[in-house]
């Protein structure tokens, strides 16, 4: 035993020496290492120009409305104004009625939203989940309807919504956005990830199609159902054709015709346009802000299984 501690001892020294010049890492291996960090840098780099391109237009809007009409369109650009001109953002609700119009934006966003998310995940639901002869055949056919674009079948709605006596009302707008073929589309690739057996178990326990909807599917469909409520109210804040067509009384328009209206009477008055600009951008930023965790992750996650 004293012989064998011994031979440990010396050979201590020599085991510490080999571990201490153990061999280096591959040279390969860091190679690649440096080659993958080198790509995501340039990566990285091409994505903070490109997003840096697309906030150039709402950076030059923003520095537009705290000018003077005659610094907005200085060449070359001022960015950062001389003196900055808060009273744009004061005088601009006495200029125009742009509570009206913001309130106006806000009920049509809000109803219709609330609206197409309710349409939307019902009827993705009976195309996912509800088995019943021609269903496939159905749903292509229903979703075959986004290729056809609007200005084909405009005529044809504007003289039905006459005829129904619901022009130059909020309820022409809300009748024909309340349901939509891509909400249809985004929410039935999103409910094919939920697993099948989730449903027959809840039918086995007497739950109706209604209460399998309600009470199992929907809140497993936050990400996407936060995705289609974003993509419908930023849609309908920014319409602009639709409104156009069907409100003719002033009190009723939303804030992309007040807007126009205002660049139409005020057309020297820049800063003011930029500034109304920036205001009826403020509330999709936020909405956005609010929700683009659940926007990407059901984005993301909506085309997994299909």
């Amino acid at each position: 035993m004293t012989n064998m501690a011994e031979d440990l001892k010396a050979e201590a020294p020599f085991r510490a020496g080999a571990a201490l010049a153990a061999p280096p890492a591959p040279r390969g291996r860091s190679t690649r290492e440096r080659k993958a960090r080198t790509t995501d840098a340039v990566i990285y780099a091409v994505l903070a120009v490109l997003v840096l391109a697309l906030l150039v237009p709402f950076i030059w809007m923003l520095s537009s409305s705290l000018k003077e009409n005659n610094q907005v369109l200085t060449v070359p650009i001022q960015w950062i104004p001389s003196e900055f001109v808060w009273s744009n953002y004061t005088e601009i609700w006495t200029r125009i009625p742009m509570m009206g119009y913001l309130q106006n934006s806000l009920y049509l966003a809000v109803i219709i939203t609330c609206l197409q998310v309710l349409t939307g995940s019902l009827a993705a639901y009976g195309f996912s989940k509800v088995r019943f002869p021609g269903r496939d055949v159905l749903f292509l056919a229903y979703i075959g309807t986004i290729a056809v674009p609007w200005q084909a079948y405009m005529v044809p709605q504007y003289i039905m919504m006459q005829q129904l006596g619901l022009t130059n009302s909020f309820n022409a707008l809300i009748l024909l956005q309340a349901f939509g073929a891509f909400g249809v589309f985004l929410m039935r690739q999103y409910y094919m990830t939920i697993p099948d057996e989730l449903c027959e178990a809840a039918r086995i326990d007497g739950l109706s199609e209604y209460g399998i909807w309600a009470r199992v599917i929907l809140p497993l469909s936050k990400p996407a159902l936060a995705s289609l409520a974003l993509l419908t109210f930023v849609n309908t804040w920014n319409d602009y054709m639709g409104p156009f067509i069907y409100l003719t009384s002033n009190r009723l328009w939303t804030v992309q015709l007040g807007l126009r209206s205002f660049v139409g009477q005020f057309d020297a008055e820049y800063a003011m346009i930029m500034t109304g600009s920036v205001i009826s951008v403020i509330p999709i930023l936020i909405i956005f802000l609010v929700g683009q965790r659940y926007f990407i992750q059901g984005i993301a996650t909506s085309g997994m299984k299909g």
